[in-house]
C-alpha cells in the first residue's frame, strides 16, 4: 500500500505542472513508510525511469554532477576581463574587471604626455595579474573544478602563467572567444570543452581499466566478478557505460549482489531477484564510499562488458 501511495503522490505532483523555464528534469525519492518526500528539481534532463527499490535509484544523479561539474571561463584582452561561472549548464556567477588603459591610450597622443612606451605595457602586465587574481579569489570563494581561458594569442600565455598553481591544475583548454561574447556564446564553448574534458577522463579510465583487468592486476571486467568484487569490498572505482541495465540477485541476509540465483553460491540462502543489478551496483558502491564514474559512448568499455572496477587489492 505505501508503493502505491508513493506513486500516486509522484503522478500527482507531475501532473501538477512544472516550472518547464528552469526546470528540464525531476528527481523525487518517496517512501511514505519512512516519511520521505524529496524533489530535486535539475536544469538538465534525465531519462524517464520509475524504480521500486530498498533504497533510492542515484545513478542518473551521480551521472549528472559527474558530467557537469562546475566549469569556469575567464575571458581577457589588454585592458578588460570578464569571469563566469557555469554549473549543470546554468551561470551560477559573473564578475567583470577592467583596467584604465584605452585601447589607443599609446597611439593618441603619448609623446605629448611624455608616457614611456615601457610604461603601457606595465599597466597591461598588472591588468593580466588583476584577472589572474580576480579568478583566484572567485574559485576560494565558490570553488570549481576546470578553468577555461579565452584571450588573444599575444596574451593567453602570460595570462596562463600568472595564475595561481591551484588554478593551472584546474585548465582543461581554450575558448576561441573575444572578451565581449554573450553568455550564450560563452556557454555553449563551455559545454563543448566539458563534454570533451570528460571524454578525455573517461578515455584514460577506461584504458587504465583494460590494462588492470588483462594482466590481473586490481581490475576486473565484466558484470559478475566487478560484483563479486563489490560484495568482497575490494572496489576502489567502478566504471560503468551510460544505460547498461539487466537484471540480477540480491541476497537479503547479506546484501550481496549476483548474476545467477536464486540461491546465495556462498551461504545456500534464498535470494531476491532486482530488475536492474546495475543500479544496485552503483548503489552500493556509493554506499561503500567508492567512486563511480558512468562513461558515455566508450566502445572499448563496452566490449570488455559495459562495467569494471579497478580495486584495491
Amino acid at each position: 500500500r505505501s508503493v502505491h501511495d508513493d506513486l500516486s503522490r509522484i503522478e500527482a505532483y507531475v501532473r501538477g505542472g512544472i516550472d518547464r523555464s528552469h526546470t528540464r528534469g525531476l528527481a523525487i525519492f518517496a517512501c511514505a513508510a519512512n516519511d520521505l518526500w524529496e524533489v530535486i528539481e535539475l536544469p538538465v534532463p534525465v531519462r524517464s525511469q520509475v524504480v521500486i527499490n530498498h533504497s533510492p535509484a542515484l545513478g542518473q544523479l551521480e551521472y549528472v554532477v559527474q558530467e557537469h561539474e562546475p566549469i569556469a571561463v575567464l575571458l581577457a584582452d589588454r585592458q578588460r576581463a570578464r569571469l563566469f561561472v557555469f554549473e549543470l549548464g546554468q551561470l551560477v556567477e559573473r564578475t567583470e574587471l577592467i583596467d584604465e588603459l584605452p585601447r589607443d591610450y599609446d597611439a593618441r597622443g603619448m609623446r605629448e604626455r611624455g608616457t614611456p612606451e615601457h610604461h603601457v605595457e606595465e599597466l597591461a602586465h598588472q591588468h593580466l595579474r588583476n584577472a589572474a587574481r580576480a579568478a583566484f579569489d572567485l574559485w576560494q570563494a565558490r570553488g570549481f573544478q576546470h578553468l577555461a581561458i579565452g584571450a588573444p594569442d599575444a596574451i593567453a600565455n602570460e595570462l596562463e602563467g600568472a595564475l595561481h598553481p591551484y588554478l593551472r591544475e584546474r585548465l582543461c583548454g581554450r575558448v576561441h572567444l573575444v572578451v565581449g561574447a554573450s553568455h550564450a556564446e560563452v556557454r555553449e564553448a563551455a559545454e563543448a570543452l566539458e563534454a570533451a574534458v570528460e571524454r578525455e577522463r573517461e578515455a584514460a579510465l577506461v584504458a587504465r581499466l583494460k590494462e588492470a583487468a588483462a594482466t590481473g592486476r586490481r581490475g576486473v571486467a565484466g558484470l559478475a566478478p566487478t560484483l563479486a568484487a563489490l560484495n568482497e569490498h575490494r572496489v576502489e572505482r567502478l566504471i560503468v557505460s551510460k544505460g547498461f541495465a539487466q537484471e540480477g540477485w540480491r541476497c537479503p541476509a547479506t546484501g550481496a549482489l549476483a548474476t545467477v540465483g536464486p540461491t546465495n553460491p556462498a551461504t545456500g540462502t534464498p535470494m531476491e531477484r532486482v530488475t536492474d543489478v546495475v543500479e544496485d551496483a552503483i548503489e552500493e558502491a556509493l554506499s561503500q564510499g567508492v567512486g563511480v564514474s558512468i562513461c558515455v559512448g566508450n566502445a572499448d568499455l563496452d566490449v570488455i562488458g559495459r562495467i569494471g572496477a579497478l580495486l584495491r587489492y
